[in-house]
């Protein structure tokens, strides 16, 4: 297979739709390059730690403290998932990262109908404060940063935590960590909702209120561009879609009575990490610009933490192939290199398999050494945000902010995000991307190797041949079987009458928060909980 090509025909475009310049710098003219001299003066880069924070929001960066290693685990019941936190935590992974099944995530019981097969399949499943008592034992929850990807179940899932850190003598000003709580993105690109959007909403914000008012060190909310990438947006769109949520979560909590610097310290974000290296170093910069421009100029924010963009970063997912997944290794690293020149805070590796199954506890481990010798043996965390005056990176970093914030003013024309995405625009704009990225892939336009190059025959074949990670349908039973027992041995009248008054108080404008993690502690269960409050908000179906 030849690897010339046609510079006369090619176009060196971004995912983005944006073209590269054959160089930037110094004497570049009309079509050859761009002249970005001007752009990267130190005075308009600024400083580390220092607004705009385009070089990241800490001024010694990774001299002082290496981003959090948070490897995302969970799988089957919660002792099998606290086996794996273990054995992450002894390979030195320094922060901890929940996912949770599918009917944790939309609310059922182990033994509800619509969870039948799907009970610890990608995730662990916690139906109770039992659970989560399992799946942390023998970890101090005072001591370890722990994150929840949970969304329309936000509220019990940190008030199952918070409960179970109290029974281990840890104080509310103690907890640290993250819970996604960022229901917006569901509708949007996701789809694990349960209630109207209104309803989902209010249960969003009254988690934001109570954690700003009682768990000083949590980021009540992570407000997430990576699942709006894995749906099929591009950079610019994950960066204005991601941008436009925060603003409706703002507002919302604004609307509580809060000032923007009670809570904005407090916001974390979350982002997808791709295959195109420039650019997505450029585009972390970028969302750090934008954000501080929003909470600046926009809300008014006094307290300079507000406008530090914050954020954890996955490699992305959809980037994996079954085929040849060995090459996996080397796009992870690649992403992962791309995320810390991009000032990450936290980061995610994924597996080589898990194009295949969830990963295995070999694959697992190779994912959290990637980052360890990113950290430990390539130098790049030595010196803040190296990438600084690159031509080519200060030019891409512009245009991903001025073609974000287009895309913002569109959003705002339309009365935020939440209109925008009733009318499906957004959803639209994501599936158009999405489309277009397919198509040069199956073109050849856009090369991925083992899948439309470099493909070996029987490829196929071999990755199916290798040993994957298989949840036991017997811990579906052996869940259902622990729920029962949870059931008999807890005072029943007492979790029927928590739930009752949270019933109640669903039809007010009381912060709901607080009746949940009374409903968990007398024992009410996930399931209980969730049904109670579909019985008063009804459930959401899409348009």
């Amino acid at each position: 297979m030849s690897d010339t090509v046609d510079e006369a025909s090619a176009e060196y475009t971004t995912p983005s739709g944006i073209t590269l310049e054959r160089f930037y710098g110094p004497g570049a003219e009309g079509a050859a390059g761009r002249d970005t001299r001007e752009k990267t003066a130190a005075a308009a880069i600024g400083n580390a730690g220092e607004g705009p924070y385009t070089r990241g929001v800490h001024s010694d960066m990774y001299r002082s403290r290496l981003w959090t290693m948070r490897q995302y685990a969970g799988f089957g019941t919660a002792s099998e998932t606290n086996k794996r936190f273990r054995f992450l935590l002894e390979q030195g992974q320094t922060g901890l990262s929940t996912a949770f099944d599918l009917p944790t995530q939309i609310g059922h019981d182990a033994d509800a109908k619509a969870a039948s097969g799907e009970v610890g399949r990608v995730g662990v499943h916690i139906g109770s404060i039992d659970d989560m008592r399992t799946l942390f034992s023998g970890i101090p929850l005072g001591d370890v940063s722990t994150s929840m990807t949970i969304n329309a179940t936000a509220p019990v899932l940190l008030a199952l935590y918070a409960a179970v850190a109290e029974e281990q003598g840890a104080k509310p000003a103690m907890l640290r960590g993250t819970v996604q709580n960022d229901i917006l993105k569901e509708y949007l690109a996701r789809g694990t909702y349960i209630f109207p959007v209104e309803h989902g909403m209010r249960l969003a914000t009254d988690v934001i209120e109570y954690s700003v008012r009682h768990y000083p060190k949590w980021n009540p909310i992570s407000i997430s561009g990576y699942h709006i990438r894995e749906a099929g947006s591009d950079a610019v769109q994950e960066v204005a879609f991601t941008l436009g949520n925060a603003e409706a979560y703002i507002d919302a909590a604004l609307a509580r009575g809060l000032s923007i610097d009670d809570f904005a310290p407090r916001l974390a974000f979350f982002f997808g990490c791709h295959n195109h290296f420039l650019e997505e170093i450029a585009k972390f910069r970028a969302a750090r610009r934008l954000w501080n421009r929003i909470v600046t100029e926009r809300y008014g924010a006094k307290d300079p933490r507000s406008g530090k963009l914050r954020f954890h970063t996955q490699t992305c997912g959809s980037t994996l192939t079954s085929r040849q997944p060995l090459n996996n290794v080397m796009r992870v690293s690649l992403q992962a290199m791309a995320a810390v020149l991009g000032g990450t805070q936290s980061l995610h590796t994924n597996a080589f398999d898990e194009a295949l199954a969830l990963p295995t506890e070999e694959s697992a481990e190779l994912a959290l050494r990637t980052q360890q010798i990113l950290a430990h043996e390539t130098g790049v965390p030595d010196t803040v945000d190296p990438v600084a005056g690159s031509y080519a990176i200060e030019a891409l970093t512009d245009e991903i902010e001025t073609r974000a914030w287009k895309t913002l003013e569109k959003v705002r024309e339309m009365g935020g995000m939440i209109p925008a995405i009733a009318k499906g625009w957004a959803q639209n704009e994501i599936q158009q991307s999405a489309y277009r990225y397919q198509k040069d892939i199956e073109a050849g336009r856009r090369k991925i190797v083992g899948v439309n190059s470099y493909e070996i025959d029987g490829a196929v074949e071999r990755a199916g041949e290798r040993e994957t990670l298989k949840v036991s349908p017997g811990l579906e039973r052996e869940q259902k079987k622990r729920l029962a027992s949870f059931r008999r041995k807890r005072d029943g009248a007492a979790a029927e009458e928590a739930v009752g008054r949270l019933a109640k108080a669903a039809g007010s404008k009381e912060n709901l928060f607080p009746l949940v993690g009374d409903a968990v502690k007398r024992g009410a269960t996930t399931g209980e909980i969730c049904d109670a409050l579909r019985g008063v908000f009804g459930e959401y179906h899409g348009s």
